[in-house]
């Protein structure tokens, strides 16, 4: 894959997804010791990224295969994203969800006309529920991250991100991205590297399937441990993401759960940007001062959140942001 499989997704889904703004914020550049970029991903549609990448792979099934339903498992922003791709090709979905996933993530797949199926609290036994219902129906599966479409279609976000920054006159040094199974990164990885510009991955302390992966050199399979960041828990990255990342990446940072709540109460009190925990871990690690000195994009990559958990973190961070 390459930069070209991002342009051509751009195009594909062009008038289907948000442009979303890129917002700078001055006493957020104080506290990083940098200058960022915030790619507000959390305005898209669904609220995430997954937008792009659902509408542009299930845009490209064929009419036939379309036509006997789209499946895939989620811990929520990928469900929502599917469902609504679904609903804009007129098709029926089918997702397999985790037991504990956040209330308003079940809400908004369910408003979107999907079909919810339970199942466990880990990607592999949502996988297992997604085949059982494939093998039911003949419907398509439409992988989370692990998928040549799905890759192009998030690599968009970081197109637009570093259209908009040479719009604005200036070049980034780095693009720091939050990671789950990697699809946002492998995307970002295509276009960074086509420009010349360096990537860092983001993901909590205790699910850090990637920054294992590549200080192994291989695939590392991490039992997801307790974070407030739902979005990034996969048992393993993918293998097509983590081949795009072990090429490109120069580094990985992991934040803890006192950091991610910092970061988006730090957003919302000054950027005045609303995000989920999942999506300001590379805000996270840039306010901890990890890229300092430096021109940096920041992906926020979803907004999906749980009011009382916003109420919480305000009552916990304000003070500190």
């Amino acid at each position: 894959m390459s930069v070209q499989d991002v342009r051509a997704a751009a195009e594909r889904i062009a008038g289907r997804v948000v442009r979303t703004p890129v917002v700078r914020c001055p006493a957020l550049d104080a506290r990083a010791g940098a200058e960022l970029w915030l790619k507000a991903e959390s305005l898209q549609r669904i609220g995430a990224f997954k937008a792009r990448g659902a509408l542009h792979a299930v845009g490209r099934l064929a009419p036939e295969v379309r036509a006997r339903g789209v499946i895939t498992y989620s811990s929520g922003n990928h469900a929502q994203a599917v469902a609504l791709a679904a609903r804009e090709f007129g098709v029926q979905a089918t997702i397999a969800m985790p037991v504990d996933a956040p209330a308003v993530k079940v809400a908004g797949v369910r408003a979107l006309g999907a079909e919810i199926v339970f199942a466990g609290t880990t990607s592999d036994e949502r996988r297992a529920a997604a085949l059982q219902v494939r093998a039911s129906t003949g419907g398509a599966i439409v992988e989370p991250f692990d998928d040549p479409d799905i890759i192009a279609g998030q690599g968009t976000a970081t197109l637009e991100l570093l259209a908009e920054v040479e719009a604005a006159g200036s070049r980034l040094d780095a693009v720091v991205v939050p990671v789950g199974g990697g699809g946002l990164l492998a995307g970002a990885c295509l276009v960074a590297e086509a420009a010349g510009v360096e990537v860092w991955s983001a993901e909590p302390t205790t699910c850090d399937a990637m920054a294992r992966s590549l200080a192994a050199g291989e695939r590392v399979a991490v039992p997801p441990g307790p974070t407030i960041a739902d979005g990034l828990k996969p048992v393993r990255v993918g293998a097509l993401n983590f081949e795009i990342a072990r090429r490109v990446v120069r580094g990985s940072f992991t934040v803890d759960d006192e950091e991610l709540g910092r970061a988006l109460v730090g957003l919302l009190v000054h950027a005045k940007l609303l995000a989920e925990p999942s999506g300001v871990a590379g805000l996270a690690a840039a306010l901890g001062g990890a890229l300092r000195g430096r021109r940096v994009g920041v992906l926020i990559s979803g907004g999906n959140v749980d009011p009382s958990l916003v109420a919480g973190l305000l009552a916990r961070h304000a003070g500190e942001v």
